[in-house]
């Protein structure tokens, strides 16, 4: 797969990636808006990291945050971290890296926030389970985590928001436009975490 292709389909309107942005957006700036302390977030597989410094950029205080991007092609991680320079975001931090690998989140987990966007469709269905379940090693007690995936058929949505139940997390949202399109989803750990 050519990333940085995948990422330039974000620059028509009508692409899946496109119509779910402002939706990633919108619950990243809410739990933001709900916390009073500098929570920390990480980015899986976080690509130029639109999602989240597009939050960030437009908030009163951009540095709300402690975060680590972890994105494998080291042109979406250059363009990830000049953009957070450009917006002064001193709380950002970006690695080119496997994300797969537990390693690269040393120092910034638990994480109260963990962004899976982009991810479960483009991994097979075992390594979306797999991912899933490993979650709460990655979060912190209470953590959030906001996920996408496609409803082309066979629908996986169904499956993973089971998967979270099981891994101990609380659906707290799910927003699609219906089959054959996107789905974001919205989970809250709810047992203790899991220690990396």
């Amino acid at each position: 797969m050519d990333w940085v292709a995948w990422h330039g389909r974000y620059a028509h309107a009508d692409c899946l990636q496109s119509r779910r942005l402002p939706i990633v957006r919108a619950h990243i700036r809410a739990f933001l808006e709900s916390r009073s302390d500098t929570p920390r977030v990480i980015s899986i597989c976080a690509g130029d990291g639109r999602d989240l410094l597009g939050v960030l950029e437009a908030m009163p205080e951009p540095d709300c945050v402690r975060a680590r991007l972890v994105e494998l092609s080291p042109e979406l991680a250059g363009a990830a971290l000049d953009r957070a320079r450009e917006g002064r975001l001193e709380g950002v931090e970006v690695l080119a890296a496997d994300a797969g690998v537990t390693d690269v989140y040393a120092g910034a987990v638990p994480a109260d926030l963990v962004l899976a966007c982009g991810v479960f469709g483009n991994v097979c269905d075992a390594d979306v389970e797999r991912t899933v379940r490993a979650l709460p090693q990655l979060c912190a007690e209470g953590g959030t985590v906001v996920w996408t995936r496609h409803r082309r058929d066979p629908d996986l949505t169904p499956r993973i928001r089971s998967w979270f139940a099981d891994a101990g997390f609380r659906e707290q949202a799910f927003d699609s436009p219906g089959p054959d399109s996107f789905a974001v989803g919205v989970h809250r750990l709810e047992r203790p975490p899991l220690p990396v």
